[in-house]
């Protein structure tokens, strides 16, 4: 899966209506609604959006007749293959009827533009850890996993009898780096993972 890498825009004119798609990068819902309320222009005629991520999705057709703005733009996002995004589409309405078909394919396709032309990055999936090791380990196994792609080790608490620490990994190497910190710590040390 992919995302884009930051905030992307596209505008167009389809028989008089002005469409401008606006599309970014979220992690979460409370993202993507700060995202939604950032990016809506109350004085357009509509604001119609979609977000994916994961499983998870919303879309809106903000008035537009049910299915046909909405929809499509969270269609283009499925097409595309894209994950933790949010994509709005704004219109203003300037005097001709689209019919259903025809705002499917002016919301669908802006959005679609707007996101053909993101700069993509691919979205690894990660788990949170935190582990606890003696002081003698600590150095070997920080270095270890640090060595790891997309391994981030994001708190180091010093205790009485050692270092615990915490952090995210990609799920792919969740049980090889399970492994080896058995290994260095000689089976002292388990990872635990946010699940």
């Amino acid at each position: 899966m992919f995302t884009i890498s930051r905030i992307e825009t596209f505008d167009q004119e389809i028989r008089k209506s002005r469409f401008l798609a606006i599309a970014g990068p979220v992690t979460n819902e409370q993202a993507a609604k700060e995202f939604l309320t950032q990016h809506s222009d109350l004085a357009a005629t509509h604001n119609c959006w979609a977000w994916r991520m994961g499983q998870n999705y919303r879309f809106s057709d903000d008035g537009e007749p049910t299915g046909t703005a909405g929809k499509p733009i969270l269609q283009a996002i499925d097409g595309q293959k894209l994950d933790n995004i949010v994509v709005v589409v704004t219109r203003w309405f300037g005097g001709i009827l689209l019919g259903s078909g025809g705002l499917m394919r002016a919301y669908g396709g802006t959005a679609a533009t707007c996101l053909r032309q993101a700069e993509k990055t691919e979205v690894i999936p990660v788990v949170g850890f935190s582990l606890a090791c003696d002081f003698s380990d600590h150095a070997l196994l920080k270095v270890r996993l640090a060595a790891v792609d997309n391994v981030m080790i994001k708190q180091e608490n010093f205790t009485a009898d050692g270092v615990e620490m915490a952090g995210i990994m990609p799920i792919a190497v969740r049980e090889e780096l399970s492994r080896l910190a058995m290994d260095i710590t000689r089976g002292k040390t388990v990872i635990k993972f946010d699940d």
